[in-house]
């Protein structure tokens, strides 16, 4: 029997790689029923490594839940060197990761092994730290770390509450 596998908490995100976030938010709102998306334009990054090596990514991701469940569309708007763009290289557009939050990344990374896995990792300008690790048996497991703090989760419960009380107009919001 083999011992399992890291214990990070729930899952909490299905991260999927686009080559349209608005294209992707409007098939989910339209056909699946998922909304309201809320958006984030050409994130800014403090510092982003990929592969250990800097890496000045151009990203927009839109978010929305389903239940207690997030639905991250990243779309890439550059060809910089990421998790992004070698998914895409390889795959079609799709299911790229799955997220949890951590309380402490370092922690996180450090009690589980997995800091010799790390593939990109950062800090937004805002100060979010994440951490993506090779955890990948078939597309869509590679795992994302999210350090959250008060705030992002303020922001995740606000996001959550207008899914539940989604009327289906609005689809997108900034």
């Amino acid at each position: 029997m083999s011992k399992p596998g890291p214990k990070l908490g729930p899952i909490i995100q299905n991260g999927f790689v686009v080559d349209d976030w608005r294209k992707a938010a409007s098939h989910w709102a339209e056909r699946l029923g998922v909304g309201p998306f809320f958006v984030l334009e050409h994130i800014a990054f403090d510092e982003c490594r990929y592969r250990g090596e800097s890496t000045d990514i151009d990203m927009s991701v839109a978010i929305a839940y389903t239940g207690g469940h997030q639905i991250e569309l990243v779309e890439q708007h550059n060809d910089a060197p990421s998790i992004y763009t070698e998914f895409l290289r390889h795959n079609a557009p799709g299911l790229q990761h799955v997220g949890t939050l951590v309380e402490d990344l370092d922690q996180a990374l450090d009690a589980n092994g997995l800091r010799d896995r790390i593939i990109q990792d950062g800090r937004t300008a805002a100060g979010q730290r994440f951490a993506y690790v090779d955890t990948i048996l078939h597309n869509g497991t590679m795992v994302e770390l999210i350090e959250a703090d008060a705030e992002m989760r303020k922001a995740f419960a606000y996001m959550r509450k207008a899914a539940e009380e989604w009327d289906g107009r609005d689809a997108i919001r900034g």
